[in-house]
């Protein structure tokens, strides 16, 4: 089906709940505008054109899949190496889509920039059969840019992903990821970071689907919340049948600083096998007044204290990845970004 021949979905849907498919499309849900490309760099590898074959039947990837824009895949069969891609979105409306197809070993860090009034990204990659990939997206869309976000993953035999977030940047952000375990002792370690501020509106769903037995999953998020921001976390963990001896867990966790400031936090599970271990948890709280008081006697300013606990909650979502040179790529990035942020 084409994506003009498909329904606006309703809010009742899971997917649209917090950002309706009408507020975050571009133009009018019964148009499919023109397009600038979303251009890539990728430092040391050359990317090739990707043929797009499908776009299955969810309305974002039709959209994203009809309308056009920049489509390059990027195979990597690395022994470690960082690689940094650089992606700008420009003019009115920018989309892209990056596939990445890794039979190595390698860390990736996708730094996303430019002032776009709107941009829509679509990220697919597969881990084959005893690959292992460190998956870094930093979005730093300028304060005034749409965002709309569709990832899919699969992650082989013997595999391993340890995927991290880092969302600063854009007004109004609609993220949609998932992950399928295809294969016995394929893993997955997924974290996201959120910084809210202003009126920004940051909603993120996850869902990561086992489908074979022995399968690892950990989903953890942070948002700190300030202004009038919104952060939603919807997380769908999925075991299927006969997927015995997995291990799913997710936990999200809000820091909200001021009265004005919103978090919404919605784990959910699915478990159809017998013998698996599957958590979740949630939690929201203003920051704790005794350790603002401890900073403060220390000689911090009230601006300095607030700072560095946010700082400290923030790099602590990364603290479940195993990845130590996405973890540092990510956790200097935060510092850089909370740094500029008190300097203003």
């Amino acid at each position: 089906m084409s994506y003009l021949q498909m329904a606006v979905p309703s809010r009742s849907a899971h997917l649209w709940r917090y950002t309706p498919w009408n507020r975050i499309h571009p133009t009018k849900p019964d148009e499919l505008p023109d397009v600038d490309s979303l251009k890539f760099e990728v430092e040391g590898y050359e990317v090739s054109p990707l043929v797009k074959t499908s776009h299955g039947s969810e309305i974002a990837r039709a959209f994203l899949y009809e309308v056009g824009g920049e489509a390059q895949k990027l195979t990597i069969n690395g022994k470690g190496e960082v690689i940094h891609v650089r992606a700008r979105a420009g003019g009115h409306i920018a989309v892209g889509h990056l596939d990445l197809d890794v039979k190595g070993e390698a860390t990736i860090i996708l730094h996303l920039s430019g002032d776009a009034g709107w941009c829509g990204l679509h990220l697919s990659g597969t881990i084959h059969p005893n690959a292992h990939l460190g998956f870094g997206f930093i979005n730093e869309l300028d304060q005034s840019t749409k965002l709309l976000r569709c990832d899919d993953w699969s992650i082989e035999r013997d595999a391993s992903l340890d995927n991290a977030t880092l969302s600063v940047g854009g007004f109004n952000c609609k993220s949609d990821m998932r992950a399928t375990l295809n294969g016995t002792n394929a893993s997955i370690r997924q974290s996201v970071t959120a910084h809210g501020q202003g009126a920004r509106h940051d909603d993120h769903h996850i869902e990561i689907h086992h489908l074979h037995g022995h399968t690892n999953s950990d989903l953890v998020t942070n948002a700190a919340c300030a202004g009038r921001s919104h952060f939603v976390a919807t997380g769908l963990l999925t075991i299927a049948e006969g997927a015995d001896g997995s291990d799913a867990g997710q936990v999200f966790r809000n820091l909200l600083l001021s009265e004005k400031a919103r978090a919404e936090a919605i784990p959910e599970l699915e478990v159809l096998a017998d013998d698996v271990s599957a958590a979740h948890g949630a939690a929201s709280a203003p920051i704790d007044a005794s350790q603002l008081h401890y900073l403060m006697s220390r000689g911090l300013s009230p601006e300095e204290s607030e700072s560095m606990i946010v700082n400290g909650f923030l790099i602590d979502a990364f603290s479940n990845l195993k990845n130590d040179a996405l973890i540092e790529q990510m956790r200097s990035r935060l510092t850089v970004h909370l740094e500029c942020e008190l300097k203003r």
